[in-house]
């Protein structure tokens, strides 16, 4: 990883883990794949970090920029795949 994570610096210590916990899950369903269940919980608690619908849009476009990773996709997949099973999503990772 060569870039940092989106992150308000209003939040408190323990929201910033727990948001670049959410980012880290992301990059995990597209790099290995991870449990749907994981990545839930950890958007669940991204949500109430960011209930915003914008700020949310906001920071999956920086992290998209910095990264090539798709957050929408990754958290649209937990609605498709039922629990227990793996979300591995295939698009490539732009370079930049």
């Amino acid at each position: 990883m060569d870039y940092q994570y989106p992150i308000d610096y209003t939040w408190s210590t323990d929201e910033i883990v727990d948001a670049i916990h959410f980012f880290e899950c992301i990059e995990k369903a597209y790099e290995n794949g991870i449990d749907r269940d994981v990545l839930l919980h950890a958007y669940r608690r991204f949500k109430e970090i960011v209930p915003g619908k914008a700020q949310e849009k906001s920071l999956f476009n920086e992290f998209e920029e910095v990264s090539g990773y798709a957050s929408y996709q990754a958290v649209k997949s937990i609605k498709e795949i039922s629990s227990g099973k793996k979300i591995k999503i295939s698009q490539q990772k732009r370079k930049h």
